[in-house]
Formats: C-alpha cells, structure tokens, sequence
C-alpha cells in the first residue's frame, strides 16, 4: 500500500472515531454537585451572563467579512454573527443552570480582557502551574486577537478552562450547549491538577477530537432529553460538520510529515472530514422526529429569562354549588316587643348612675 493510501486510511478511521462519539446518550445524566468551594465565584451582584456593547460597525465587519470562512466550512449563516438572540442566551442559561453551574462566565460578543485577566488570576479551581504557563497563552491569545472581531477567522465561540468563561459569538443553540458541555466536562474532574493538565492535553494529537466529542454529546443528549426535534436538526447540521474541523486540522497539521504524493491529496485530508460531516449530518437530520416515550412536554423551550419565577396557571373551578340563604335573609316572624329592663341599684360611694337598655 502506497504510503498515501495508508495515511488516507488512517485519516479515515479518524473520521469514523470522532463522528461516533457525537452520538446521543440516554437518560442524560445531569451534573451535581459540580462546583465545590475552590470554584471561582461571581462577585456580590455580578451577573453570570454579560452581553457587549452592541458596535454596528465592527460586528458588521465581522459578520460579513472576518467570518465568511467559518460560513462557508459550516454553511450556517447564524455562525460568528456576532448577535446572539435572547433565545439563545435563555437555553445556554437553562443547561448551565440544570447542571448546576451557576458561577460560569458567558461573555455574548463581549471583549474584556481585564476581567478575564482577574478571573485568570482568582481562579484557584485550576492549579497555578496550569493558570500561569497555558493559561497564560489562552488569555494573551483571547487579549491580542479578540473573538469580538477575529472570530470565523482566528478562534470563535470557546470555553477558557483557565477562567471559567465561555465566549460566544455565534447565535445557535447548538453550539452554546456544545461550549456548555466543555464547562460541564472540565468541571467534572475534581482534582483541580488533573482539570488544569486535561485541558493542557489539548496539544497532543486526538485529544481535542475526544474533547470535542464529549461536548457534542451533551449537546445532542440535552435537546434529545427536551424533545427539541429543531434543535436537534440543527445540532446534527452544525455539530458534526464543526467535528470535521477539528479531524481535518489534526490531519493537516501531522500530515506534512508523511510523503503524501500530489499537493490537492493535502487539501482533501484537511477538508474531505468537514464534507463527511456535512454528509452524515444531513442525512441524520432528517429522521429526527418527536420522542414518543415523552409522558409529559418538557419544560423547553425555556422562557427568556429562567432564572424567574413563573406564575403557576390557576386550577380549573368547579361548578358552582347553590348555597343555603343566610338565616338574616330568611322571612322572621312578627316579635313581641321586648319588655324595658328594671334598673338594677349599683352599690358604690359614687352617685349611682341608672344605664337604661334600649
């Protein structure tokens, strides 16, 4: 077998292995108990999700110019397009929210390296070997090249691992649950060492596509648990061509050092992923249907804003029963009038006072 034909097969077994782990998982296994007293609170006050200051000018830029590439890879115009619904932020809010992650940062469109560079700093859930060498590489990259107008192009929606934060630029579901489950899945580990060297294990060849298959996972597992037939739909259309990515740059960046014969053999090994992806996806997408064993709708999808209370719906009335008249209302027979009361002599040294009773 020519060394070329080797690597094409390698590639593909590669392919076969990450699209099988963006499979659905049931019953999905909420998460409890995740954050412990390490885990880098939100200030007094401080909100969890923030959203930036809208910039007609730059997200314009971004979303019709910096993240064409990212359109085109995913064909998915909602991709980097810099305005994130209130629906959106609503589902991410529930999924952090029902796994019990309440001190995660979201950052919608939002650039602020000052406060990422203090949560850097405060955050004693990863050790500080971890914080200060990748993190340190994260956070310069997130302050140098900012999502907030590079996203599409250089980076785009992720989860800082060293912060806590999940930065998102794209208004779709699926992939603000896909960013959740990253959270979900460092915050997992209990061992604030192994947390800190699991995401540092980025680096090494397959790791990212497990990592990846992890969060698509959770994603498709989560809408399936909420019956979210659209969702799900788009979930398969976005998520397993955005697997495909992260297949191709692995064979891209370990390929250049395997003789694979004609330049165009390259660009398939980097790309050929990305249109398996689109071919499994669509073809999955549509058998999607409603759950049948679903005994009651699912809470979902979640109002704008989960964390208030909702009104419980009033219980039906019952008929109303004829009542008894009050006996003040019933016809009374003629009285004799009453008969005056005697005065009764009051004992005292004061002048007695006659009280006549009418």
């Amino acid at each position: 077998m020519r060394p070329s034909s080797r690597y094409a097969a390698t590639a593909a077994l590669a392919i076969g292995f990450a699209l099988s782990v963006g499979c659905v998982s049931t019953p999905y296994e909420y998460g409890h108990d995740l954050e412990g007293e390490l885990s880098l609170p939100l200030r007094p006050g401080e909100e969890q999700i923030v959203r930036g200051v809208p910039n007609v000018f730059l997200d314009g830029i971004g979303h019709y110019l910096i993240s064409l590439p990212s359109k085109i890879i995913l064909l998915r115009w909602n991709v980097n397009d810099h305005d994130i619904s209130p629906e959106t932020e609503a589902a991410l809010r529930a999924y952090l929210h029902e796994n019990g992650l309440y001190n995660v940062k979201v950052r919608l469109n939002q650039y602020a390296p000052g406060g990422e560079w203090r949560r850097l700093s405060r955050n004693q859930d990863v050790g500080a070997f971890w914080r200060w060498s990748f993190g340190l590489i994260t956070t310069t990259f997130y302050t140098i090249l900012p999502g907030r107008f590079f996203a599409g192009l250089i980076g785009g929606d992720n989860y800082n691992p060293y912060t806590n934060t999940i930065n998102l630029y794209s208004d779709s579901v699926p992939i603000a649950l896909h960013e959740g489950g990253h959270a979900k899945d460092f915050a997992e580990k209990s061992n604030r060492h192994w947390r800190g060297g699991y995401a540092a294990l980025r680096i090494l060849p397959l790791v990212p596509l497990w990592q990846e298959g992890v969060a698509t996972n959770d994603a498709l597992s989560f809408l399936y648990a909420k019956d979210d037939t659209v969702e799900r739909k788009s979930a398969y259309r976005t998520l397993y061509p955005a697997f495909g990515t992260y297949v191709g740059s692995f064979g891209g960046e370990y390929g250049q050092y395997l003789p694979l014969g004609p330049s165009w053999v390259g660009f398939v090994i980097a790309y050929g992923p990305v249109v398996v992806g689109h071919i499994v996806g669509q073809s999955i997408a549509p058998f999607v249907h409603d759950r049948e064993d679903m005994s009651e709708p699912a809470d979902w999808p979640p109002a704008l804003d989960p964390t208030q209370p909702q009104e419980p719906s009033a219980p039906p009335q019952a008929p109303a029963q004829p009542q008894a008249l009050p006996p003040e209302s019933l016809p009374t027979q003629p009285q004799a009038p009453a008969e005056p009361a005697v005065p009764t002599p009051v004992e005292s040294d004061e002048t007695p006072e006659t009280t006549v009773t009418r």
